[in-house]
């Protein structure tokens, strides 16, 4: 995380001079695949004889909305993502609230740019497996970003691009009338994603 942090301000500062410019509101859709990296406690690997949340989200389905700004050097944005998977019985989701800045390197005649950037927000997790309590909380999250982005038109583009999250939500599993076994830590996310986005 101390590596982040620089990393974050810097993206700030480059924004805040690139935003300067004259520029557009744009907003977006993306969908793409994401898999959790999972931490259980000891506690939690005894009491159930190592469960399988690792799995829970695995290369899931993740859908999200954004909305910000974009000009020639950059862009700013805010984003919502959703992304819900199971595996053996257990049962984990996770919604994440993000801000971002991208900077551009434009390719050719412009119109595909490369673009990376970092991001901060917060992540909320849900424990919510048959047979145990439905436990949730809100932890922060920061990371980092990089794609290729394609004009298609003067309002309408496309992109791919890749995102690595770190977080520290944690949530307890808690038998039914029963004990805390133990707690699930998300560590970290990672994803691959299609966007869609259109200028206003």
């Amino acid at each position: 995380m101390k590596l982040l942090k620089p990393v974050a301000l810097a993206a700030s500062l480059l924004g805040s001079a690139s935003m300067a410019q004259a520029a557009d509101n744009f907003a977006g859709l993306t969908w793409g695949i994401t898999s959790d990296n999972i931490q259980k406690s000891n506690a939690l690997n005894q009491n159930l004889n190592d469960p399988d949340f690792d799995k829970a989200i695995e290369r899931d389905n993740t859908w999200g909305l954004r909305l910000g700004q974009q000009n020639d050097g950059g862009r700013y944005y805010a984003t919502y993502q959703y992304v819900a998977g199971d595996h053996a019985g257990y049962k984990l989701r996770q919604q994440n609230l993000l801000g971002s800045y991208d900077a551009f390197l434009p390719l050719g005649d412009n119109n595909t740019k490369l673009f990376g950037g970092a991001t901060l927000g917060l992540t909320k997790l849900d424990q919510d497996s048959s047979g145990y309590h439905h436990d949730s909380d809100v932890g922060y999250a920061a990371g980092l970003q990089a794609g290729i982005l394609q004009e298609l038109s003067k309002d309408a583009s496309l992109e791919a691009g890749y995102r690595y999250l770190r977080t520290n939500a944690s949530t307890d599993v808690i038998e039914h009338d029963g004990p805390k076994l133990g707690s699930v830590d998300l560590y970290s996310s990672s994803q691959f994603y299609l966007g869609a986005n259109y200028k206003f």
